[in-house]
């Protein structure tokens, strides 16, 4: 038997065998690569779920809140408030504040900034609002000042409300208004002649 057949056979047998095992290599890589993929796309997908119902809830829960001082205004201007008044308006600030909080670990920075204004804002008026319950109001704060600034809690939310679409890729533009009361003006105007009874 000639050493040069022998040779040439077993190039052939191991030109086969190794072909197989790169053919299995790339095929496991790949796969591997399709896997990686796939699971990079269902982690956007959540992570994109997980910011639309923190986004819905935050918006829910802040126009609840705002909702909330202003029936707490219209309390304090027909007389002292009770205690289940109290009460509707500390757990509506409470629930908005446990969203604010869950906000603040998954939004980004795009939306966080104008959250952060209304944020800002919705304390503010809740102190204001606060203090005119407890008959400690600050110099200039009436109910018709504290309705104002309760009016003025609309367009932070709804400048919240454009980032958070913004973020999520459903608007591109602002819907100007789109959480305005239809007429800010006839809230303010229940407070015009009313003043605070004493608690």
């Amino acid at each position: 038997m000639d050493i040069g057949v022998v040779l040439v056979a077993m190039m052939g047998v191991a030109g086969t065998l190794g072909g197989a095992l790169l053919t299995q290599r790339g095929a496991e890589r790949a796969k591997r690569r399709e896997l990686e993929m796939t699971q990079t796309i269902q982690e956007a997908r959540e992570n994109r779920e997980l910011r639309r119902r923190c986004y819905s809830e935050l918006h829910r829960d802040a126009r609840q809140f705002a909702t909330a001082l202003s029936r707490h205004l219209y309390v304090l201007r027909d007389g002292p408030p009770g205690e289940e008044d109290i009460r509707v308006l500390e757990d509506s600030k409470a629930t908005y504040r446990d969203r604010w909080s869950e906000a603040l670990m998954i939004a980004p920075d795009s939306v966080i900034s104008p959250a952060r204004e209304l944020n800002g804002r919705l304390t503010r008026v809740h102190g204001q609002v606060k203090r005119l319950e407890q008959g400690n109001a600050r110099p200039g704060e009436t109910l018709r000042s504290a309705a104002e600034s309760q009016h003025g809690l609309w367009s932070p939310i709804g400048a919240m409300r454009e980032a958070m679409r913004r973020d999520l890729g459903v608007s591109e533009g602002s819907e100007d208004g789109a959480d305005l009361p239809s007429d800010g003006s006839a809230f303010v105007r229940d407070f015009v002649a009313s003043s605070v009874r004493q608690v």
